[in-house]
């Protein structure tokens, strides 16, 4: 059973670059493995890959991943791009977008991430100071041991 003591939370920056979803992921199987937490890392990875697919296709800037152990006895796996438009219906609790067309090549990632998360949630970032603006979004799995 793994604890966490102290707490921890990791935050990978990432240029705007294809290859940064893939590096992305890597770090965040190993950052499960080295805390004890493998089990998550099929669902941790798949909510991180759409939320990473996300920022890479629809924003120019650079992007973040953050993992954080919250005290609800989930896994937040949240990413940060310098975008400050939310996508329809991921974070108001509206209903999703309707689905694209089956012969369609994207448009599900967010439909895939509200299915397999346990909670979502995005806030806009204002830039103030240090502060570059943007957005997060985030996704939570349950985790079932002690933090």
């Amino acid at each position: 059973m793994a604890t966490v003591s102290p707490s921890w939370a990791y935050t990978l920056q990432l240029p705007h670059d294809p290859r940064a979803p893939s590096i992305a992921r890597a770090t965040l199987r190993t950052v499960l493995a080295a805390h004890g937490l493998a089990e998550l890392a099929p669902t941790a990875e798949l909510l991180a890959a759409e939320l990473l697919a996300n920022a890479q296709r629809h924003t120019r800037g650079p992007y973040a991943l953050r993992v954080l152990p919250m005290e609800t006895g989930r896994l937040r796996v949240a990413v940060w791009d310098t975008d400050p438009r939310v996508p329809s219906g991921f974070a108001d609790g509206g209903p999703p977008p309707a689905l694209p067309p089956q012969d369609a090549e994207g448009g599900r990632g967010l439909h895939l991430v509200r299915e397999c998360a346990d909670a979502v949630g995005a806030s806009v970032l204002r830039e103030l100071g240090a502060s570059k603006g943007g957005k997060l979004l985030w996704a939570e799995c349950q985790w079932d041991g002690l933090w």
